[in-house]
């Protein structure tokens, strides 16, 4: 199992200069990973007012600042950006960490804050006929061979992006969905990993969830080979009796990334950061 670290891009971590140090932190702590969450509003406005980063900006910097640690998104929603723009973003950002980065993706929440708000299709149906077509542009662009397409939602004249991913044969994607929700993961199969979390979020994914969403999975692809299945969860860094135990549980079910939440419902940040510098659960 691999070990990282799951923060969202406000609030708190809603500061660039925080962020870059954060992950450095992360890399130096002997953590595989460092994951962030892409939302441009999460309340609504007459509720709370938080500062944002972008994330893909975010990526950049701390791709400059570190060496080891696997980067990502989780999850990018597709049906809010242009496909071609997340193509070349995910792209670029591979070459200058030399060949890091995995891209999450995902439908998006909430939808009334972040597509309502700015005037974007917030209709569930529409938007997953937007992510299928998304993700065939982006898998297509990133072939460097000529590629065009022609769907409901995109249409693109022939054209060739170069240049390719650093990653071969591409840069991993990693599909977000609802459980109990079953299309999320039969979409998921065709990728190179799954990142459940509840259709009640903040309620947790369980074990048995879980293991009905793989079911799902499976029966698309046959097996899980060369598969990542990505939990977050928290860790104490304290009890590793405890912590070894909750991740143990996990590995049995099949997941491969248990991803530490880092994020403001947990406790104060100066917390969170010393979490951090405990390291993964294992260490």
């Amino acid at each position: 199992m691999k070990f990282g670290i799951n923060i969202p891009n406000f609030g708190w971590f809603g500061d660039i200069d925080t962020l870059v140090e954060i992950a450095v932190e992360v890399e130096e702590s002997g953590w595989d990973g460092f994951f962030l969450w892409d939302h441009m509003l999460v309340f609504k406005q007459e509720d709370t007012v938080l500062p944002f980063v972008d994330p893909w900006i975010a990526l950049t910097a701390i791709a400059c600042n570190t060496k080891k640690i696997r980067l990502g998104s989780l999850i990018t929603p597709v049906p809010r950006r242009r496909p071609w723009k997340v193509a070349r973003e995910a792209v670029s950002v591979d070459h200058l960490s030399k060949g890091r980065v995995i891209l999450g993706v995902g439908l998006g929440a909430p939808p009334e804050t972040e597509f309502d708000y700015f005037g974007e299709e917030s209709n569930v149906k529409i938007r997953a006929e937007m992510l299928d077509e998304g993700l065939d542009i982006i898998t297509g662009l990133w072939s460097g061979e000529p590629f065009s397409y022609a769907g409901t939602h995109y249409q693109l004249n022939e054209m060739t992006f170069l240049p390719k991913p650093k990653q071969e044969p591409r840069i991993p994607i990693w599909v977000g969905g609802g459980v109990p929700q079953k299309a999320p993961f039969r979409r998921a199969a065709r990728f190179d990993g799954v990142a459940p979390v509840h259709s009640k979020w903040p309620e947790p994914v369980t074990t048995q969830l879980l293991e009905n969403a793989l079911e799902i999975i499976k029966s698309e692809r046959g097996d899980l080979k060369n598969y990542d299945v990505v939990i977050s969860g928290e860790t104490t860094g304290t009890d590793s009796t405890k912590d070894r135990e909750r991740v143990e549980s996990w590995i049995q079910t099949g997941a491969t990334w248990f991803l530490e939440d880092i994020h403001g419902l947990r406790t104060e940040i100066d917390v969170l950061r010393e979490r951090i510098k405990m390291g993964p659960p294992t260490a």
